[in-house]
């Protein structure tokens, strides 16, 4: 006769529970598909004995890095993927990661395999301890780490940690890295405050736990790149820039808006640059010349912002032309605002520098405001 006990006993065995894991690791991943397979195999020989998951972020890569981590999901269950439509941002990634998991310790890793994942295992038995918050893999700990960076990069890196260190008192041999853990509960209180524009995650996080969090730093080499090409760029510059900014000011301003001050200080430039050229090389007329120059300063402005102040909301194709349109216009607007409320504040009190530094704020507020709504639609 049929045993109902026993398939009951089958189907309970089957449907049981199952804890979290001890450990999360979150990869956050762009155009990394031939290394998924390096990574997982990395951390299953270097986490043997180890209750964990890999939560790979991927921000809809075109190579098909999300469907190679499926692919790998469908015969682990510890290896899962996340995929981000119409997001960008490294920090971003990390953070939606972070908040995915289960375990009560989360680590930060690269897919770009310069990060020593044999290292997890001495961050682990350090936090697991319960006197820590959060353990930094530090590339400098072991001496300098010109042989992952070379040498140029190596130098970018050290200035940037110097500059984090005495605008934001922040005490770490590496607060650049990318390669952290920290416990998860810990973690989720800092979240709410945590920018997810940008690419230094890390330095947002001890920026914000304000010297509170209990931190050591652990040691590594840091290896070369295997594939793919790194993300070091100007929208990494500027992104860094910002948040040094924000978290000075004690994140009195949006990183997001810093950002696009930035890019308008860079088309100052252009607007000069383009303003030289067109009158010494052209012998155009003032009037076209400055015309020109300010068309080619608004059009670099919006390429750059489109492309680093909205990476997580960037237009393309002809969303793009119809966007450059519009923040054409609303540029256009914010002049006139621009020269009527300078010629007004100069007409009452005759000081012309207080005139053209209020029109000059104004302006810049309204060209961030609107374009913010009618070009890049942010809620």
């Amino acid at each position: 006769m049929h045993d109902p006990k026993g398939i009951s006993a089958k189907g309970e065995a089957a449907g049981a529970a199952r804890a979290a894991p001890e450990l999360t690791i979150v990869v956050p991943t762009f155009k990394e598909a031939a290394n998924i397979p390096l990574v997982v195999e990395r951390l299953r020989a270097a986490l043997a004995g180890i209750e964990w998951e890999a939560i790979f972020v991927d921000d809809d890569s075109p190579d098909g890095t999300a469907a190679e981590v499926r692919r790998i999901g469908e015969t682990d269950a510890r290896i899962r993927c996340i995929r981000r439509i119409r997001r960008r941002g490294l920090a971003g990634a990390c953070i939606e990661g972070m908040l995915a998991s289960q375990a009560p310790y989360v680590a930060v890793m690269d897919a770009d395999l310069q990060h020593d994942e044999k290292v997890l295992v001495g961050m682990l038995a350090k936090i697991r301890q319960g006197d820590l918050d959060l353990i930094v893999a530090s590339r400098y700990l072991s001496g300098p780490a010109d042989a992952g960076f070379g040498r140029t990069r190596a130098r970018i890196s050290a200035q940037a940690t110097l500059l984090a260190g005495k605008l934001l008192r922040v005490c770490l041999s590496d607060p650049m890295s990318g390669f952290f853990m920290i416990r998860r509960d810990v973690f989720e209180t800092l979240a709410p405050k945590l920018s997810s524009q940008g690419f230094k995650i890390l330095l947002d996080v001890v920026a914000t736990g304000g010297g509170r969090l209990r931190t050591a730093e652990i040691p590594y080499v840091f290896s070369k790149r295997m594939h793919g090409a790194s993300k070091l760029d100007t929208q990494v510059a500027l992104d860094y820039a910002a948040l040094l900014l924000a978290k000075a000011t004690n994140d009195f301003i949006s990183i997001r808006f810093l950002t696009f001050c930035l890019i308008g200080i860079s088309g100052v430039g252009i607007h000069m640059l383009a303003l030289f050229t067109a009158d010494e090389l052209f012998d155009m007329d003032f009037t076209n010349a400055q015309i020109t120059a300010t068309l080619l300063a608004i059009t670099s402005n919006y390429a750059l912002n489109n492309s680093i102040t909205y990476s997580d909301l960037r237009l393309r194709g002809w969303q793009f032309v119809l966007g450059w349109i519009k923040f054409t216009i609303i540029c256009g607007f914010g002049a006139v605002s621009n020269i009527g409320v300078a010629h007004w504040i100069y007409s009452s009190n005759g000081k012309w520098p207080l005139a053209g530094l209020i029109g000059a704020v104004i302006s810049v507020f309204w060209n961030f405001m609107v374009s913010a709504i009618f070009v890049w639609r942010l809620r």
